[in-house]
């Protein structure tokens, strides 16, 4: 098979288009014809030597999600047959012809989506789940902060958060991508690059803040993501991307009640994240197409790998960028 290979740890121009032996599932796994491969800012930090695939994912091949059809199953497969259409999630491997995943990370493809486009939900909204649902224990009601409102993460976490009953104020850096993240549904959209976001929080919920906040950004946002938060609030960390070292006002954390907490999902074991596909099936599929949908920004051939990280790493888009992967007879 095809398969893009990160042939030394570097910029976008170390992806390789390689030939690899099909890879064959275990016990529990299937093998999935790749439709197509969404791209991720893990598969960036892959590639460039910081986020290294865990134990028994291919090293050199990135790509956390795909959708295509299941063309073999291993011993004991119960919940998938040849045949069947999915996307999945993946510790490692999908940006290639075929990938293999534990059958607990497929998901059937929702309604109203098409195979290629399902190729952009389960890194995003497996991530979403976990963080603003299970960990930060989201009730309907509640105001939720989300930095980075028009990436994926950021796209999942409105369409979600404001189907199940909540309010959504998220930060951008263009009135572009506010724009887009106000018709998502968000209530509020901060063009952080000429406001205060936390000044125009405190003053849009007179002061009352928010209930959770999912936060990508890190250092740089540590101690206003601590003030907006709401007695009992929950501080949800899943990227550092401006810092790893924040400064904590302990004494708020404790006033306040606030629980600083936040997750990898990609370690996480099978069972673990076939938890999160149950929910997502039961709680949020159904929500497909009308109230959640898919936002593509851009798709790519696999031989562009290169250049949908450029893309990715220039930050311009907004949602999902894949790679699409042609069926071979």
């Amino acid at each position: 098979m095809r398969a893009v290979c990160i042939t030394n740890p570097g910029g976008p121009d170390v992806l390789k288009v390689m030939e690899r032996e099909i890879p064959q599932p275990g016990p529990h796994e299937v093998l999935i014809q790749v439709a197509a491969a969404g791209v991720n800012r893990p598969d960036v930090s892959q590639r460039k030597g910081n986020y290294p695939a865990p134990p028994g994912s291919p090293a050199d091949i990135p790509g956390l999600e795909v959708s295509g059809t299941i063309v073999a199953v291993g011993e004991n497969v119960k919940l998938w047959e040849i045949g069947d259409q999915v996307c999945a999630l993946l510790a490692g491997g999908g940006y290639a012809e075929y990938a293999v995943a534990p059958e607990e990370q497929c998901l059937i493809i929702p309604e109203g989506v098409s195979l290629q486009e399902a190729a952009s939900l389960p890194e995003t909204f497996f991530t979403v789940w976990n963080n603003v649902f299970d960990i930060g224990k989201f009730s309907k009601g509640e105001r939720v902060l989300v930095h980075g409102g028009s990436s994926g993460i950021g796209v999942a976490a409105i369409q979600m958060v404001k189907a199940l009953g909540g309010s959504v104020f998220v930060t951008a850096g263009s009135e572009e991508k506010c724009s887009f993240c106000r018709e998502l549904g968000a209530d509020l959209a901060i063009n952080y690059r000429e406001t205060n976001f936390e000044k125009a929080i405190v003053q849009h919920t007179q002061g009352k803040g928010v209930d959770i906040v999912l936060d990508m950004v890190g250092a740089a946002y540590t101690e206003a993501n601590i003030n907006l938060l709401a007695p009992g609030g929950r501080f949800i960390i899943i990227n550092a991307m401006k810092g790893r070292m924040g400064s904590v006002d302990l004494i708020q954390v404790m006033k306040k009640r606030l629980t600083l907490t936040g997750s990898t999902l990609r370690p996480q074991t099978p069972a673990y994240k076939g938890l999160i596909a149950k929910a997502l099936m039961s709680k949020i599929w159904p929500f497909f197409p009308d109230e959640i949908r898919p936002y593509i920004y851009q798709t790519f051939p696999l031989d562009e790998a290169a250049t949908a990280h450029d893309l990715m790493e220039q930050s311009h888009h907004m949602g999902k960028i894949l790679l699409e992967i042609p069926f071979k007879t």
